[in-house]
Parts: C-alpha cells; structure tokens; sequence
C-alpha cells in the first residue's frame, strides 16, 4: 500500500474547512452513508435524528442519513426512509439539530432494484435485466422505457425533498450493488438496448439520473456520487471501468466521488471488510429458513475478508490519478495515521461508518489525540442487526443475552 509520510502539513488539513460544490464543511470528516435503520414505516424517527445530532456534536463536518429510497419501489425493509414529501418536516427537525451543532447535513439517495422487497415495494421488483436475485430472492422483471424514465425523474424529486428539507447535500448511491450500480455492472445488466452491451451503454441510465439531478440541485444543494471501484467478484465491474465511471461523472457535474466498493449480493464483506456474524444475523431473523441457513452455513454465505486499515486506498489512487475533482475516501479510516495516509495521498476528506457508531464523538478525540485510533473491533455486529433492527455496537451497548450468546458462538468478545 503508498504510505505517504504524515507531516505537520497533514496533519493540520484534517482539520481545514473542505469545500464541496456550494456546501463548506468545517473540517474534512464525513459520517459516511451507513443504514441506521431507524425509520419504521419509511418516516424519520426521534433516535434518527438524536444519532446524527450527536455525530455532528461530536465534530464531524458533514453527517450523511443513508439509505433513503427515491419511490416506494425501491424499499427494501419496513425501517428503512422513503423520501416523500410526508416526511420532509421530520427530516427538517433532523438538519436544523446537525446545523445547530455546526456541521452540515447529506442525505443518501437510491434504490434497490433486483433487492427491493415485493411487500415493502409494492410489487415485483425491477432491475436492468431479469435476472435471479438469490439475495432476495427475488426475480425482478426488466426496466423498460417507463419504468427508467419514472426513477429517473424521482431522483430529481428527491433531490428537491431534500433541499426542503433543509439539506446541503445529496449523494446519490451508484455503489454496492443497488439500481445504479447493477446498470453498470455487466453481472446483473444483460440488455441488449442502448442500456446495456459496452460500458458506455451500461453508464446510460447513470448519465441520465446525474442530468436529472444536477437540474434538481441547481447552485443550492452539492451532489456527491457513491460508486464502485470494483464489484469484488469475477464478473463484475473492475478497477479500469471505474476509472470510466468517475471521468462521465466528473464530466457529468459530480461535486464530490465518494469511492467505495463491493456487492451486497455478492460480496458483501467487500464493502466493509472483516467478519459479519452470521449467527447473530440470523438469530434477529424472522424467516425460519434463513435462520437456519445462517446458522448452518453462515460463513459459506457471507465469507469474511480480512481487514486492514484503508483497505480501498490502492484502487482509489488510479481514480486519484484520473480525475480533479473532489474525491472522498472511504474503507478503514479508522485512526489518525490512517486519515493523515489518504489525505497526504491528494483525497479531500475522509468518510467512516463504524468508528462513529462505536464513538459518535470521535472526530473530537481525532482533534485532540494525533494519535487516536478507533476502538471499534470491526466484528460487524452493528452491520448484523440492521437488516432487522436497528444499528448499534456491541462495545457501546451491552446485547441482549441470546444475542450475547450467539456473538460469543462467532468468537466475538
């Protein structure tokens, strides 16, 4: 891995105001758009809000609420947020709490496609291509000209919602696996129509949404893009194709790439590296046969990959290397050294996930400590629940006991 030296010069920028289209945040930490779970029946709760205040007390420059579906088709839990205009007030109550603690406030954009659920959805999900889900599973039926045109325009809705809202920025999820990403990805999209066939026709659908979006945000609202560095499977998108990817959306009006990677469907421990812990997944399972496959089979399933700090950081440098605007890193920054390594190599700000559910204020111990490292155990507990509830640390908040047992049966302490 490049390991730049740290300098004072380094560590210092950390802590430098960091300007993202029209949004200035005051340092250059972003709590990275990471499921909560804290929306039952789609709306923001009072814990939702209560989380990302406390992140943005804690000194992070911009909090980023995640998950959030453009229409109802692309839900796929009961708890998960549907942005609509029913919700905006409580979402208002959310970014006027973040603002008054001084940090600025994003909200994560998407939809699931081949992974929406037909009871949360509405109906039989949609993907480019119809073609088994087996994380579902589902089997959705292909997009056709409406049903683009329509998503299309509710990620333009949504951005709107969110301005309403009182948010200063958008990101718009083309990463993981979701509906963007399973354009791009030649795994899940098998068109034959100017959507599909040569990466060119896979980003069609990804041009599209970017145009309805940047439209939407004017000079108001910044728009970040999350997307894939690579899928982390044969078959898949890789390195050079995403390198394809950030120069359409740098030409396409992207103020920020927030790089990631990883396919939830398929290699889920990419996106997050580590160990998942089946067993306590599949003990908040409702579904019988889940359960016990999760039990049985659970690293088979969901195999670990081995974590390290700034895990992403080597693919990131050739997007790096390919474009000039703003690029947030995010995968294992998890320490002061590991934040000073990615600002050092020429990224903008850092995003983390986990290092925040463990220690919302973390950002501040950042500033007070160059040598702070989180103390987060990467062990995935909180990822584990929010399938079914919502996210929390082992290390924070003690499990209940048959979810303390079956953490014990994954070798978690």
């Amino acid at each position: 891995m490049t390991s730049p030296p740290s300098t004072s010069a380094t560590a210092r920028r950390l802590f430098e105001p960091c300007r993202i289209g029209p949004a200035t945040l005051r340092n250059r930490t972003i709590r990275a758009a990471a499921f909560e779970g804290m929306c039952p029946g789609h709306a923001p709760s009072a814990a939702l809000a209560d989380y990302h205040r406390s992140v943005a007390a804690g000194g992070v420059g911009m909090t980023t609420v995640a998950y959030a579906a453009v229409e109802r088709s692309g839900l796929s839990f009961p708890h998960q947020l549907w942005l609509r205009r029913e919700v905006v007030s409580g979402l208002r109550a959310l970014t006027d709490a973040v603002h008054a603690e001084g940090a600025r406030a994003s909200i994560q954009i998407g939809h699931t496609g081949n992974m929406a659920s037909p009871r949360w959805g509405g109906g039989r999900p949609t993907a480019p291509s119809a073609r088994l889900n087996l994380y579902g599973p589902t089997w959705p039926r292909a997009m056709d000209a409406r049903d683009i045109a329509r998503v299309t325009a509710g990620f333009a809705d949504a951005v709107r919602l969110a301005r309403d809202a009182g948010f200063d920025a958008v990101e718009v999820h083309a990463g993981h696996g979701y509906l963007i990403s399973q354009f791009l990805s030649p795994w899940t999209n098998r068109r034959r129509d100017g959507y599909g066939g040569s990466l060119e026709g896979r980003m069609r659908f990804l041009r599209e949404v970017m145009a309805a979006v940047r439209a939407a945000a004017a000079s108001d609202v910044a728009v970040l893009v999350k997307m894939n560095l690579r899928d982390g499977f044969e078959g898949g998108l890789v390195l050079d194709d995403a390198v394809q990817v950030a120069r359409a959306l740098e030409e396409a009006g992207a103020d920020a790439l927030v790089l990631s990677g990883g396919f939830v469907s398929r290699a889920p421990m990419v996106v997050m590296h580590g160990g998942m812990p089946t067993r306590v997944m599949g003990r908040l399972m409702g579904n019988p046969l889940l359960r016990l496959a999760l039990t049985l089979f659970g690293k088979r399933l969901i195999p670990d990959v081995p974590y390290r700090d700034d895990y992403f950081l080597d693919d990131a440098l050739a997007v790096r290397a390919a474009v000039r605007l703003p690029l947030v890193y995010v995968g294992g920054a998890a320490s002061r050294e590991a934040i000073d390594r990615v600002l050092a190599a020429g990224f903008d700000a850092v995003a983390m996930a986990r290092a925040l559910i463990r220690e919302p204020d973390f950002v501040a111990r950042l500033a007070r400590d160059e040598a702070a490292r989180s103390p987060c155990d990467h062990c995935n507990y909180c990822a584990a629940r929010i399938y079914t509830t919502t996210m929390e640390c082992h290390q924070r908040q003690p499990p209940p006991p048959e979810l303390r047992r079956a953490l014990d049966a994954d070798g978690v302490r």
